[in-house]
């Protein structure tokens, strides 16, 4: 038995916590595009996380579950670029998809740093 604080009147009867509501966001890359960053192109929770989910796998599209980088990126609005703080998961997510298609990721860019803003 653990210890326990005589003073907590909890009790175990209490219900547990309410699962948290599920959360997909899609991201779209196009590294043809000159000049182009990774965006968000849709965000939801519940039934709406579904349904980006269910279009996703009716399509093919590869789906990596990371609830971290879901959260963050569900902040984000839509049709922006992936903030800075989350590029590193998302680069991570587009190397699984180019493992997974068996296809190979595009060059890297000349001046990263550049390409998102950082000043040297």
């Amino acid at each position: 038995m653990a210890d326990s604080d005589p003073d907590d009147k909890s009790d175990a009867a209490t219900p547990p916590a309410t699962p948290r509501r599920a959360v997909a966001v899609a991201i779209d890359y196009q590294p043809e595009r000159p000049d182009d960053l990774p965006r968000v192109t849709a965000s939801g929770r519940g039934k709406v996380a579904e349904r980006i989910l269910k279009l996703a796998f009716a399509s093919g599209v590869k789906v990596r579950e990371d609830a971290d980088l879901a959260q963050i990126l569900s902040a984000v609005e839509v049709n922006s670029v992936v903030p800075l703080e989350a590029f590193m998961a998302v680069a991570e997510i587009l190397a699984y998809v180019y493992r997974a298609n068996r296809t190979d990721p595009p060059p890297p860019i000349a001046d990263a740093a550049a390409s998102v803003g950082a000043v040297p």
